[in-house]
Order: structure tokens, then C-alpha cells, then sequence
């Protein structure tokens, strides 16, 4: 038996609680996550009596910290690292302590810009129904359906220049948009160069205007996320950087890289019910991403994933997880509502003193049956996220022409370096999202 299952074996002995009707399988092992409960005995007695009154808001105000719970991702890149090539190894064990505390970066960015929120979901009940083919896997084509190009007019209003309409678009515009507004959404840009006004009339048919003052474009795709489109270009991004040995650059797309993958694998970052506050479920996100993971995942899950495999289509291949994951929204909210319903009120939300603070969590052994209902789906997601992220890494390496990590050595930032870090943390303190307020 190896490590792992040994160990996930010895937890289920642990378990005080009896196998389940339908699994010859114990339940999840139910860690004592409150030893300190005789000190508390009054307070958890009244909360729990208080518990039915308290869900709604204690579940809606209970924060994890973001996607996958910053345990979590910095868990994946740990975990990924592990699974490398020794050519790779050589440079990401040295490094493997900042490749994992940096993995909540675009975390903390989401407190610092509105731009990065959209990377880490996509909504994709507001495209129709599955496998929606009418979203454009390409993101020229899909950023170009949802977007308009404006200008002002003398006096002063805005003028619609050119927008989707349903119909294909003129022959040219797509070259014109991607050389124009596409540079500019990923400057985060707004305004266009005029100059590029009389080409753009020209292809519409349309006469341009003797002094043009202002072009500038509004997009809407970034309104329900663009996660896989950003999982390719984060793939191109990484290429580039083996191929020009920037140490610096490699280390942070590649912590950046897992966290993205690791939300891709979140089936609430797949649709506009994020945090069940569309079915009065509220809280489940943290539930199910954070939650579960902290309670179980060191005692009982199995890291042991394999090796990395080479991604022939990245974009073929991100789009797959992300609509593995989207096939299982209904899964995770149909059984969460079910167990709320059944499962005894004042055991589903508990005391927990987390440092100096005695917050309200979702109970362990509430956890634990949740978990045991979804039938390890939080563990295999986890999993495919830990081997899709060193697959990833590996895959952008060999694109390279596999060069000679050995030279590059352990990272050290610079002090301009650790300042962006502090300033990113500082940002995380202050406890506002900039853009779309979410728990993602």
C-alpha cells in the first residue's frame, strides 16, 4: 500500500461514524477541527440553538480567501512541481517555496484591478445550453462579438461606429480588431488610436469624419468571465518566457498558470450561480472549494498523480475541463440543497476558533457527509488540477525547445520586487474587490 492510500486508509479507521447505506466505503473520516469544545461548551450549545436563525447570514458572510481557498492553490503548485521531469526539477524545487506562496497572486490582484477578476470564471448559463458551440473558442472571434466601437461626434455625443449585428462582419474587420482593439483590452485600454479610424470607416463603407476626436470600444464578454480563453494565452505567455530564460517571468506565470488551472476545475467558476445565491444556497462556494478541501484533503486525499503529459491542443484541451466542470454545477448544488434539508440545523454550522477569532464554519461532520454524497468529486478535481498544472508547465517548456534550466538558479526578488508584493498584500487587507464582488 503506498503513502498516501495508507494514510487516507489509517483516517477511515478513525472514523466514528458507520459506513454508508449505498458504499461498502467508510464515510470521511470527521477531523477534530474544535479540541478545545469543553471551553466553549455554553457558547457552542447556544449557537448551535441559534444555528437555523444564523444560517443565512453566517453562510453569506463567511469568507474563505477566494478560489480554491489559498490552502488549496498553494497545495496544487506544491504538488505539481513534485511531478516534473528532473531537466525541469533542476529549477522548480529550488524555487518550489515561492511557486507556492505566490499561488494566490491573481487572488490578491483582484483586490488591487478590476481586470483580473474576469480570468478565474466563466458563466457559461448566459451562452444557452451545453457544449455551447455558439461561443467562439477562439477569443478574437468571441472578444469581437461582444463588442462595439464608438466615437463622438462634434457635438458631443456618442456614436455607435460598429457593433455586432448577427450577421458575419465585413471582410477585413476581423484584422482590424485584432490589430487595434485587442492590444488595447490587454493594456486594459479603453480609447483606440484615431489613426485607425480611416481604415476602419473604409472597411464599413462608411465616410470618415474630417477630425475625428475620440475612438475608443466597449466590450461585454468580460462581464461573465473569459477563464479558458485566458488559460491559452497564459500557455503562449509561458512558451515565450522558457524561450528567453526569464527566470523571473517563468516562476510567476507558472505560479499564476496553476491558480487559473486550479479555478478551471471549480464548478461554480463555470456559472452565474457562483455562491448559490440563486437557489438561497448561499455560501456554498466557499463550502465546497474551501471548506471540504482544509478538512480532508491532507489525511485523506491521494496527491499521487502521475506524471505530466504533453497538451497537444491547449485550447482544445482547457476548453474540456472547463465543460467537465460545468457538467457538474447541478450535481453540487442539487446535493448541498438536499443535505441542508435533511441533515440536522444544528449541526451544519459550527464554532471554530481560527487564531484569536471564534468564527462560524460549516460543521466537520456536516462537511464530511457532503463530501461523502458527492463521492470524492472535490478530490478528483483537486487531483486533475494538480496534473493538468505540471502538464501545463512541462508542455510550455518543450514548446521552448526544452532549454537548460540549471543556470537559472534559486529567484530572489528585488527590493522594487518585494514592494509589488507588499503593495498586492496591502491591497488584500483593505477586504475590497475591485470589479465584479464575488467569491471566486
Amino acid at each position: 500500500m503506498n503513502g498516501a492510500a495508507e494514510r487516507q486508509n489509517n483516517a477511515r479507521q478513525k472514523s466514528p461514524l458507520t459506513q454508508r447505506a449505498d458504499s461498502p466505503k467508510s464515510r470521511t473520516y470527521v477531523p477534530n477541527v474544535f479540541p478545545l469544545s469543553f471551553s466553549f461548551s455554553t457558547m457552542t450549545r447556544l449557537l448551535r440553538l441559534l444555528a437555523p436563525v444564523l444560517a443565512i447570514v453566517l453562510f453569506a458572510n463567511f469568507s474563505q480567501p477566494d478560489a480554491w481557498g489559498f490552502f488549496a492553490h498553494r497545495r496544487i503548485n506544491r504538488l505539481a512541481v513534485l511531478t516534473l521531469p528532473p531537466a525541469m526539477m533542476v529549477f522548480f524545487k529550488p524555487n518550489i517555496d515561492w511557486i507556492s506562496d505566490h499561488a494566490v497572486d491573481p487572488d490578491m490582484r483582484r483586490y488591487a484591478t478590476k481586470n483580473e477578476a474576469p480570468r478565474h470564471y466563466l458563466d457559461l448559463d448566459r451562452y444557452g445550453s451545453y457544449p455551447f458551440e455558439n461561443l467562439p473558442r477562439d477569443f478574437t472571434d468571441a472578444l469581437m462579438g461582444y463588442t462595439e466601437v464608438y466615437t463622438v461626434s462634434p457635438g458631443n455625443d456618442t456614436v455607435l461606429v460598429y457593433g455586432p449585428s448577427g450577421t458575419p462582419a465585413p471582410e477585413g474587420y476581423r484584422r482590424w480588431f485584432a490589430d487595434n482593439v485587442l492590444p488595447a483590452f490587454y493594456r486594459a485600454e479603453e480609447s483606440l488610436v484615431t489613426d485607425s479610424a480611416v481604415t476602419l470607416f473604409t472597411l464599413l463603407g462608411k465616410p470618415a469624419p474630417g477630425k475625428l476626436r475620440t475612438l475608443f470600444y466597449r466590450e461585454h464578454l468580460s462581464e461573465h468571465g473569459i477563464v479558458p480563453w485566458h488559460l491559452e494565452r497564459m500557455q503562449r505567455s509561458l512558451t515565450e518566457a522558457f524561450r528567453n530564460r526569464d527566470r523571473q517571468r517563468i516562476l510567476k506565470l507558472s505560479a499564476d498558470f496553476g491558480h487559473y488551472i486550479g479555478d478551471a476545475h471549480v464548478p461554480l467558476h463555470t456559472c452565474s450561480n457562483y455562491n448559490g445565491q440563486q437557489t438561497g444556497q448561499d455560501g456554498i462556494h466557499g463550502f465546497w472549494e474551501s471548506r471540504i478541501p482544509e478538512l480532508f484533503a491532507d489525511e485523506q486525499y491521494d496527491f499521487l498523480v502521475g506524471k505530466p503529459d504533453y497538451i497537444d491542443n491547449p485550447r482544445e484541451f482547457y476548453w474540456k475541463i472547463v465543460l467537465e466542470s460545468h457538467l457538474l454545477v447541478d450535481s453540487v448544488l442539487a446535493i448541498e440543497k438536499q443535505l441542508r434539508g435533511t441533515f440536522p440545523a444544528d449541526r451544519q454550522i459550527c464554532p471554530e476558533l481560527r487564531g484569536r477569532s471564534m468564527m462560524m464554519v460549516q460543521c466537520a461532520e456536516f462537511a464530511a457527509a457532503y463530501q461523502d454524497a458527492m463521492d470524492g468529486m472535490v478530490e478528483r478535481r483537486f487531483r486533475s488540477a494538480i496534473q493538468v498544472t505540471a502538464s501545463a508547465w512541462m508542455t510550455a517548456w518543450i514548446d521552448a525547445g526544452q532549454p537548460d534550466l540549471r543556470e537559472l538558479g534559486k529567484y530572489t526578488p528585488t527590493k522594487t520586487e518585494q514592494e509589488e508584493e507588499d503593495a498586492l498584500r496591502k491591497a488584500l487587507e483593505g477586504g475590497k474587490i475591485i470589479g465584479r464582488q464575488e467569491d471566486h
